[in-house]
């Protein structure tokens, strides 16, 4: 006997059915209807766990309250408690978004998802997951977790993330949410996206038994669930150099603030230089007394490509140390090191190596 198909708009009804029933419950950002704090969330989500993100969240919020108060701050101060969370672009469009907010809307977020999609940092789906979350607008979310859902359950072919292909599966989310019915309790679909994404579709080894899907899904039916979505090709990651400079004088270190764009940007961090050269150069500018000292390579990973940094440790004497010339760059008392905002891998280096230093995040 042939079983029966599932309606696409019933797809949408049993997944928030699911979510009431078995989705993630109890997490600091749900059961809210603040746009601010469902804001917060879904920068903070993207691309990082929810595991992770709960703490930076929890902290982020007695820092920063409300929109206002994350307007006000200075940027440093933002970055500071985004260290260690990564992705620190999303950090500056935070700060950025929080300040238009201020002084184009009143400290308000708008509540549509087209309006909301144009304000600095925020995405179509984020916009999409605010507008649903904070004021229950029916407008379709498209995150990570939701193209592999929606790759598997129509059996969409092609990278999820390559332009034609993010095009169909935005089409399919339309058009679930479109023949959902009328009374679609849009947090619990919206928010049970998420959730089977998470826990029950994952990348690898979906639990198919306890997916609400799963009557008609057609990677399951097809046995393909290995196959969907298609994997991105994988290109061979570069490894870069950099070397790094840890310049003391008197228990202090030499800071530089990073450029805004680039690897950590609006951080701050160890000089860097692009060789060894260049670094003895600097050295010499300082008026060492003595050559540096290498320490061990550490490699760090970014998305595309592999640093391999190269610290090198100078000392200078009482009273060497110059003056900075310019505020992107300070001398930086160890037990201060703190309530300065940089990457986690330099946060440790200098933890490493100062028993006084505040530990990193």
């Amino acid at each position: 006997m042939r079983r029966p198909t599932a309606t696409p708009g019933s797809a949408a009804a049993r997944i928030a059915a699911w979510q009431h029933r078995a989705g993630r419950h109890g997490l600091p950002w749900q059961g809210t209807r603040d746009p601010y704090r469902i804001w917060l969330s879904e920068i903070m989500l993207q691309q990082t766990q929810a595991a992770t993100v709960v703490p930076y969240y929890t902290r982020f919020l007695d820092l920063f309250p409300t929109v206002i108060d994350l307007a006000d701050a200075p940027q440093d101060a933002v970055l500071q408690a985004w260290a260690g969370l990564g992705y620190y672009a999303r950090a500056r469009n935070l700060h950025r978004c929080a300040q238009t907010l201020r002084d184009q809307f009143g400290g308000r977020f708008p509540a549509r998802a087209a309006e909301l999609a144009q304000l600095p940092g925020i995405g179509p789906s984020t916009a999409a997951a605010i507008a649903a979350f904070a004021f229950g607008e029916r407008a379709p979310i498209l995150d990570g977790n939701v193209r592999r859902v929606l790759a598997r359950y129509f059996a969409v072919e092609g990278d999820p993330t390559a332009t034609r292909t993010a095009r169909q599966l935005w089409e399919h989310a339309q058009a679930l949410l479109a023949a959902a019915p009328a009374e679609l309790d849009m947090t619990a679909y919206t928010q049970g996206q998420m959730d089977l994404g998470a826990t029950i579709c994952t990348r690898t080894r979906p639990d198919c038994a306890r997916c609400p899907l799963s009557l008609d899904c057609r990677a399951r039916i097809e046995s393909r669930q290995d196959e969907l979505p298609t994997p991105r090709a994988r290109r061979a990651q570069p490894l870069r150099h950099g070397w790094m400079l840890i310049a003391e004088c008197e228990r202090r270190v030499l800071l530089e603030r990073r450029p805004e764009s680039g690897i950590w940007g609006g951080l701050w961090a160890l000089p860097q230089f692009e060789d060894a050269l260049a670094l003895r150069a600097a050295c010499a500018s300082l008026s060492a007394a003595s050559a540096p000292q290498a320490m061990a390579a550490i490699d760090h990973v970014f998305t595309h490509f592999r640093l391999r940094m190269h610290p090198c440790r100078l000392q200078l004497p009482d009273g060497a140390a110059p003056a900075t010339g310019h505020a992107d760059r300070a001398w930086v008392p160890v037990g201060e090191l703190g309530a300065y905002g940089m990457p986690a891998p330099i946060a440790r280096l200098l933890g490493s190596l100062y028993d006084d230093a505040p530990p990193p995040r």
